[in-house]
């Protein structure tokens, strides 16, 4: 029995049923070619390769790719599965791996990633220039809580992603759903709708988080305080412009507001 590494962050998933719900909420079709993180014994890869679609996996631990060459051998004959044996974060790093990997084409990111890569893994792909179409994640259920902003106070992260797509809590995931069981509860969450429609060229794209950073970067200040160091004495102006009073916090901010406190900045 291979026993999970804590220095990887394994835990592996041992329901089928929340397998099924992942793969349900990528909306796969045969068509599709999904990326897979740390398949580990390939138990949600079994669910993805059942829609048919091609699902290239990167897998980082050596004891996972015999056994996976194993399980999966028929799919790997028919070319329906490629096991890439590396380093996930590694191999972004290489200016080949998307078109390489991937062939240049559209993919959606489908994992139960490794905890401590969570918010790595969420910001490389969202600003990678061949970005997944969709991205469907298993992560802990209060970062999927506070990416969606359930309790309507947004955070460095949440604005982060929401700026590229749209983020929903699918559904939450006991420990006990996990071998080992975690400490904490775990949660699907779903990123659609991924573009970078919201930034006209690289550099609002640039000055949007630097604002953004600086909104959020003394949390017990108001953000007029926070903002002063980039908009001065036209600070206070520039908010009422966009709607948000002398007294608001950073939190309490919408991505259009942001957006449009950004727009300013370049004017």
């Amino acid at each position: 029995m291979v026993h999970a590494k804590k220095s990887l962050g394994q835990n592996f998933l041992n329901s089928k049923t929340v397998a099924r719900d992942i793969a349900r909420a990528g909306d796969l079709s045969p068509d599709d070619t999904i990326l897979e993180i740390g398949p580990g014994k390939g138990f949600l890869t079994s669910e993805l390769l059942a829609s048919g679609a091609h699902v290239i996996a990167v897998e980082k631990d050596d004891r996972m790719i015999p056994i996976l060459q194993e399980k999966f051998a028929e799919e790997i004959n028919e070319k329906k599965f490629t096991l890439i044996h590396g380093d996930i974060m590694e191999l972004l790093t290489h200016q080949n791996f998307f078109s390489k990997t991937l062939g240049g084409q559209g993919y959606k990111l489908v994992a139960n990633i490794p905890y401590y890569l969570t918010g790595q893994i969420i910001r490389t792909f969202l600003e990678a220039k061949n970005k997944p179409e969709r991205m469907i994640l298993m992560v802990q259920k209060e970062v999927a809580t506070r990416i969606v902003a359930r309790d309507k106070k947004e955070s460095i992260l949440s604005i982060a992603v929401k700026v590229y797509g749209t983020p929903k809590l699918i559904e939450k995931v006991p420990a006990r759903y996990f071998t080992p069981a975690p400490k904490v509860d775990s949660a699907i969450l779903s990123i659609e709708n991924i573009s970078n429609g919201n930034f006209p060229d690289k550099s609002f794209e640039k000055h949007f988080f630097e604002i953004v950073r600086a909104g959020f970067a003394h949390k017990r200040k108001i953000l007029a305080g926070n903002l002063k160091e980039i908009f001065g004495e036209s600070t206070l102006t520039t908010l009422k412009e966009v709607g948000v009073s002398d007294n608001t916090r950073a939190e309490d901010i919408t991505l259009d507001q942001w957006l449009n406190i950004t727009l300013r900045y370049r004017q």
